[in-house]
């Protein structure tokens, strides 16, 4: 069991103490708050608190984090693309269209069920909900994850992401015809106040985010560049490439989703690069882009 601890600022003043703790911690659900406040885990100034209640100033909030509940997740047989796996870690290829993990409406055919009936093996340290997974890429997203096969390498892998060590490099096609050949975009990320489904460029309940951008090519209308995360936060590249007005096609989330024949935004995690948790000795692996991306360049090349 963790603890978390916050003060409340003075910009949350008035808001319900369930949507400033959803907006401060994005990986956690306003329901799942709820309920822990429900269950009385959540403390506001040493006392239980009600959903409800809208914060003051200086308001100090403390949640016990109970441990994650295990849940029936059923193995399922896949034909995964496996691109490197010893005892301690996997990458994986992710096709477009795969969920990563099981969650509300998708307790079958995700990643991790292909993951469970291909390796027995997996870290347990975010639950049975999310075993060995250590980062994650949207739905409609293809690419590499790395996979933690156990505890020790889950904590190294985390802790590479988090000092900003790893190496995680995306191409895209975006709207629009980029006039920089290369850039930096570095805005802060959090919750949308006016959607709870999507993230946006904001000043308030945000964390920093860096993302750096090179054109591989320009066509008529789009563009087709190479993306590195510097920081992982939810949909960063999508938000970011709309935020400067590059939305990417096919977004269905932050732009255009009909303007070129594909479902889902034309994302992919092409290069995973990261320090092996048990040698130290440094890992990179690179999966070309899909072939529905690749029939999208070969069309744009025909209409410029």
């Amino acid at each position: 069991m963790s603890k978390f601890e916050y003060t409340v600022t003075s910009d949350q003043v008035g808001s319900r103490i369930d949507k400033v703790l959803s907006e401060v911690q994005d990986e956690w659900s306003r329901s799942q708050i709820q309920n822990w406040i429900k269950d009385k885990i959540v403390l506001l100034n040493d006392k239980p608190v009600k959903s409800n209640y809208k914060c003051a100033a200086g308001d100090f909030v403390e949640i016990e984090i109970p441990e994650p509940q295990e849940l029936d997740v059923v193995p399922e047989e896949m034909n995964l693309d496996i691109v490197y796996e010893d005892a301690d870690v996997l990458v994986v290829n992710k096709p477009r269209g795969m969920v990563v993990h099981p969650a509300p409406g998708h307790y079958n055919g995700t990643l991790v069920n292909g993951l469970m009936a291909h390796c027995k093996d997996l870290s347990g340290i975010n639950g049975v909900l999310r075993p060995g997974i250590v980062h994650r890429i949207d739905k409609d997203t293809s690419g590499l994850l790395m996979v933690a096969k156990n505890d020790m390498a889950h904590e190294s892998l985390v802790s590479q992401l988090k000092d900003k060590t790893t190496t995680r490099i995306y191409k895209a096609i975006v709207h629009g015809v980029m006039p920089h050949d290369q850039g930096t975009i570095d805005a802060p990320i959090g919750r949308d106040k006016n959607d709870r489904q999507k993230m946006t460029v904001t000043d308030e309940n945000s964390r920093n985010a860096v993302t750096h951008f090179n054109v591989i090519k320009r066509y008529t209308n789009f563009t087709f560049v190479e993306c590195q995360l510097e920081t992982g936060r939810t949909h960063q590249i999508r938000v970011h490439m709309k935020y400067i007005g590059f939305p990417l096609a096919g977004d269905p989330k932050y732009g255009p989703s009909k303007t070129l024949p594909i479902e889902g935004q034309a994302l992919h995690a092409q290069t995973l690069g990261f320090n092996h948790p048990r040698t130290g000795e440094y890992m990179k692996f690179e999966r070309d882009i899909p072939s529905e991306m690749s029939e999208l360049l070969d069309l744009l090349e025909k209409r410029s």
